[in-house]
């Protein structure tokens, strides 16, 4: 995305619009927060269960292939759906919801949408999702973005279960600007000063009912009325490709030939050689040079001086996607780096035997008692000038979301007496994100922080430093740093 897309420009317009919580921001979900409509997970889940008969398919291709559904018409939609639950607990379908949501929903986050999202929370605008959708569907997105205020179409229980019908009006059109214009009225908001999301035919009423509208790729009907009201338009890039097509596939394959050929030439030159660091030195090498040009995925860096300042350091990265990661650790980092995996890992066919070729350092955690003492033999690669590379958030995460930071990495570091760099990847979901099998083609932005010193570091404000360094991802994603000063020109 170039610096002067309409994104980009109207994520400037907002960090220097009005702030405070009089302000909102009002997102559709199905098509404007994610890439397609999450019912086409529920109606996959359904298909898969035999929940849903011939009567019921033609009805829903009949309404959905039509012209732009009406209120009592989308109602119908949703109850045709929601019968076959009757009798189930609101929990149930909501954890459902969670499921669906791992599985592939979280897949189809527009990022772009994302960082808007993140902006107007940062201006602490009042941020909501009004959705036609049922709670199910949206409540995990509104969870990871950090969104209280969900406005969806809810569904009506008697006793604490399903009747499968809809409670109230569903959030369709007329139906969602009026939950919408009751919302904003409730917490004295202004609707001219507001800003309202949306890409559907039918929230062209939800549009025109605030200040800022943004059409979010916009089907015909609204894509005509935008035009004809000089609403600028959004185009949030898709990630999408044909059914058919195989480049996706063959672009990941690639890269899996490329780590395990570069792997393959590094241990037989470490033998040759009898030197193991020279052989992962050149493996590394090898795949930061030859993997990004076949897959036709770059790396966008600010900050690499911050990357060799100080060796060895323990490096941080927040975690989306193994492969994508280890790309961008290569491409920064280099050579001279490990790893750190759990012990059980030495022990598995094939992998533990690489990732003992590759001097990763095997941590036995199964006393959580002696957990640093567990970190020893990371500790001393550290001290033998061999840097460790881990994600202080524990797993890879669904989205560009930043969880709680572990302590370990922390801990690793102050008794090896080496500084944290901080390495921020921006969208390596975007390129492939933790449920995917193939990869994406595309820009992955990356910022290497400057090191952050260990020394001094006591037992007491340990929580504090590992609060620090996380809100420097926060900061970073939020604020995107066109150029990273030195340690040195901090000083000055």
């Amino acid at each position: 995305m170039s610096p002067s897309s309409p994104t980009e420009e109207l994520l400037e317009t907002i960090r220097s619009g009005p702030v405070g919580d009089k302000v909102a921001a009002v997102f559709d979900f199905d098509g404007t927060l994610i890439d397609g409509y999450s019912a086409a997970a529920l109606y996959e889940h359904r298909f898969r269960n035999f929940e849903i008969g011939p009567t019921e398919m033609l009805r829903t291709a009949r309404l959905m292939l039509g012209p732009t559904m009406s209120e009592e018409q989308f109602t119908e939609l949703v109850e045709g759906g929601m019968a076959g639950w009757a009798g189930r607990t609101e929990e149930d379908v909501l954890e459902l919801g969670e499921r669906l949501f791992a599985q592939g929903v979280a897949g189809t986050l527009f990022h772009q949408a994302w960082r808007l999202v993140k902006a107007h929370q940062r201006a602490g605008h009042t941020v909501v999702i009004a959705t036609s959708a049922t709670l199910l569907q949206v409540a995990p997105l509104a969870r990871e973005l950090g969104v209280e205020h969900v406005l969806c179409t809810r569904l009506e229980t008697e006793n604490g279960l399903l009747t499968g019908k809809v409670a109230g009006r569903a959030l369709w059109g007329d139906g969602k600007i009026a939950a919408v214009l009751e919302f904003l009225a409730e917490h004295n908001i202004d609707a001219s000063a507001s800003h309202a999301y949306a890409n559907g035919d039918e929230d062209v009423p939800l549009l025109a009912g605030v200040g800022n509208p943004h059409p979010v790729n916009p089907q015909p009907e609204l894509a005509r009325e935008a035009r004809r009201r000089g609403w600028p338009v959004l185009a949030f890039q898709s990630g999408k490709t044909g059914r058919f097509d195989p480049t996706p596939a063959l672009r990941t394959a690639t890269m899996f030939g490329t780590l395990f050929a570069s792997s393959a030439m590094g241990i037989a030159v470490g033998v040759l050689n009898g030197n193991r660091r020279q052989g992962v030195d050149l493996a590394t090498s090898m795949f930061d040079a030859l993997a990004g040009p076949l897959a036709d995925i770059d790396i966008e860096v600010v900050g690499e001086h911050n990357a060799w300042s100080h060796r060895p350091a323990v490096f941080f990265i927040n975690h989306q996607s193994t492969l994508i990661d280890f790309l961008v650790t290569t491409r920064v980092i280099r050579t001279g780096f490990t790893a750190v995996a759990k012990a059980e890992v030495k022990s598995m066919p094939i992998i533990g035997q690489l990732f003992d070729a590759a001097g990763v350092a095997f941590l036995d955690r199964s006393n959580r008692a002696k957990a640093i003492e567990a970190l020893e033999p990371a500790v001393q690669k550290l001290r033998d000038g061999t840097s460790v590379i881990m994600a202080p958030e524990g797993t890879r995460s669904l989205t560009p979301r930043i969880g709680q930071f572990k302590k370990g990495g922390f801990h690793l570091a102050r008794q090896a007496g080496v500084p944290i760099v901080p390495i921020v990847i921006r969208n390596s979901g975007e390129i492939m994100w933790r449920n995917a099998k193939t990869a994406r083609a595309g820009t992955i932005q990356v910022a290497v922080l400057p090191p952050v010193p260990t020394d001094g570091w006591t037992d007491k404000d340990l929580d504090d430093q590992v609060e620090r360094v996380r809100q420097q991802y926060l900061d970073t994603l939020d604020d995107w740093p066109a150029a990273l000063s030195t340690p040195r020109d901090q000083d000055n």
